[in-house]
């Protein structure tokens, strides 16, 4: 089985180097490519304006000027276009990627650019300790990401279907156990801009998130790792609501909204 690795905390991140070691339990045939530098936060973003630069590292090592959905389109569309990966593994995320940091994590779009490219993709996040933020416990990741990988490997990852896996901030033998769960949702009154001034006394802004986190609502990832437990959600690339589908759809059929069109079209 042939991995490519990738994250967005950047080539010489701790993670990745984690990320490796799990992948070596996996498989001997390893790629990573990396960003050359800290794309945390950049999401699903392509570098259309500029060009990528691709340095390498070794014989199986390169790090992309660009994002983190550059570096799995370099590796799957220029240095594996021979034989391409079987499994795209991204992180381990410097903190974890749980509820609306979804739509914002670079791992995560890694994952999203593998699926979208027919590869079965998986991100791997590493929660801060709750008591500690300077602290991550990565043995959490690296003991227990084998045995969740190759548990999803064998049931089986649907087309068009990601894997956002995240540890708890906790030693590895603490972990309570694996909850499947659905995405939550943070309070985002947490999300605030903190102004600065700089040496000519001009403003410019930090954007900064309280560490707090929200109501841990029953079935959700929060509460998963909250509870000390491993979380595991499947995420779809099609974001369709389909129940507002049916509901808009029967809005635009009634008879008033359709005689409305035809007698501005006379």
């Amino acid at each position: 089985m042939r991995i490519l690795v990738t994250n967005d905390d950047g080539i010489h991140a701790p993670g990745l180097e984690v990320l490796e070691r799990i992948a070596a339990r996996l498989s001997d045939d390893i790629f990573v490519v990396a960003p050359e530098h800290d794309q945390s936060g950049v999401s699903h973003s392509l570098s259309l304006n500029d060009p990528l630069r691709l340095r390498k590292i070794s014989e199986r090592r390169f790090a992309v000027k660009g994002t983190p959905t550059d570096c799995v389109i370099m590796g799957v569309r220029e240095i594996l276009r021979a034989h391409q990966p079987d499994l795209i593994l991204s992180g381990v995320n410097r903190g974890s990627n749980i509820a609306d940091d979804v739509t914002y994590s670079g791992t995560i779009a890694a994952a999203i650019e593998g699926t979208i490219l027919g590869i079965t993709s998986i991100a791997l996040s590493q929660t801060y300790h709750p008591d500690d933020h300077n602290v991550l416990d990565w043995d959490c990741a690296e003991v227990h990401a084998p045995r969740i990988i190759k548990a999803l490997l064998a049931e089986g990852i649907d087309r068009d279907v990601l894997i956002n896996v995240n540890f708890p901030g906790c030693p590895a033998q603490d972990v309570k156990g694996v909850s499947v769960a659905i995405q939550g949702r943070r309070d985002m009154q947490l999300v605030r801009l903190e102004r600065r001034n700089d040496g000519r006394g001009n403003p410019y802004y930090w954007i900064a998130f309280e560490r707090d986190i929200t109501e841990r609502r029953p079935g959700t990832d929060i509460e998963a790792i909250g509870n000390n437990r491993i979380s595991v959600t499947p995420l779809k690339l099609d974001m369709t609501d389909e129940v507002s589908v049916t509901r808009y759809a029967r809005l635009f059929d009634r008879a008033e909204f359709a005689s409305s069109q035809k007698e501005r079209a006379e």
